[in-house]
C-alpha cells in the first residue's frame, strides 16, 4: 500500500498526526486538491500526515479499501516513533468515500480492541449511509461532482450488500452503538445529495455523548473545496483547520 508522510519544517520532536484518506466514491485515484489540502493540514495545523493510496474498487472489491486504511493505520501506530510521530495525538479523517473509510477504521480499531485513541475523525461531506433514501438525495439526483444517482451506481461496483461482514463500516449511520467513538468535525454541502448523511452521524454521534463540531456550509455542492481560491472553501479549511488545531492540543 503506498503511503505518503507528509511533514511540515516546522515539526515538534514529537508531532500529531492526521491520517487521511482521500475521497473518489472508492474507485477513483487521489486527485491534486486532495494532496493540497493534506499538505496545508500538515503546515498550518502543526501536524504530520500519513495519506493513504489504499487499492480501489472494481477491481478490488470490499472489504479491501478498509483493511487497507485500518493497516496504514497499525503500521503508522507501531512506527510512530520513527516518524516523529506522538501516538496519544493522532485523528483521522477523509472526504466523501474518505469519511467512510476514516469512520469505518474508528469502527474496526474499537472492534478489534486496538490501542490507538483517537483524537478526532473530520469530515468534510461525508458518505455514512448507503441506504440511499435520505431527503437529499432523493433532492439532489444531477448535481455536479457528484448526485445520488452516481451514488446508486457505487454499489455495484463495491459489491457491498447489507448482510456482508463488516457492512456498517461502508453504512456507519447504521451501526448498533456509537459509543467510545472519537469527537467530530462534520461538514456538510448545502447542494449534495449527501447532505443529510452528515446531519444524521452528528445527531447520533451527540446522543452517545460524543463531541460534535457541525459546520453548515451554504452555497455549497459536494467537492467544493476543489476550488481552492472560493471564499467558501477558504473558510472551509479554516475551520477545518481550526478545528484540528485545538484537538492536537489536547492530551490524553
Amino acid at each position: 500500500i503506498e503511503c505518503f508522510v507528509m511533514s511540515p519544517n516546522t515539526a515538534q520532536e514529537k508531532a500529531p498526526c492526521l491520517i487521511y484518506l482521500h475521497g473518489g466514491g472508492f474507485v477513483l485515484s487521489a486527485a491534486g486538491y486532495h494532496y493540497k489540502n493534506a499538505m496545508r493540514y500538515a503546515k498550518e495545523a502543526g501536524c504530520k500526515v500519513l495519506f493513504v493510496n489504499y487499492r480501489l474498487a472494481p477491481k478490488f472489491p470490499f472489504p479491501t479499501f478498509f483493511e487497507d486504511c485500518y493497516s496504514a493505520m497499525c503500521w503508522l501506530y507501531d512506527n510512530a516513533r520513527n516518524f516523529g510521530i506522538d501516538i496519544t495525538r493522532i485523528g483521522i479523517g477523509g472526504d466523501s468515500a474518505g469519511s467512510t473509510l476514516a469512520v469505518g477504521v474508528c469502527l474496526m480499531a474499537r472492534e478489534r480492541k486496538h490501542p490507538v485513541k483517537f483524537l478526532f475523525q473530520m469530515l468534510p461531506y461525508p458518505f455514512l449511509d448507503a441506504r440511499n433514501n435520505s431527503e437529499s438525495c432523493k433532492k439532489y439526483t444531477d448535481t455536479p461532482m457528484w448526485n445520488s444517482k452516481l451514488s446508486e451506481k457505487i454499489g455495484p461496483m463495491t459489491k457491498v450488500d447489507s448482510d456482508t461482514p463488516g457492512y456498517v463500516w461502508y453504512s456507519p449511520v447504521e451501526a448498533e452503538s456509537f459509543e467510545g467513538l472519537p469527537a467530530a468535525y462534520i461538514e456538510t454541502a448545502e447542494f449534495d445529495c449527501l447532505h443529510d448523511d452528515g446531519i444524521l452521524y452528528s445527531e447520533k454521534l451527540r446522543l452517545a455523548g460524543v463531541e460534535v463540531t457541525l459546520n453548515e456550509t451554504k452555497g455549497t455542492m459536494h467537492g467544493f473545496d476543489i476550488v481552492g481560491k472560493a471564499a467558501a472553501t477558504k473558510e472551509a479549511l479554516r475551520k477545518r483547520i481550526d478545528f484540528m488545531k485545538e484537538q492536537f492540543s489536547k492530551t490524553l
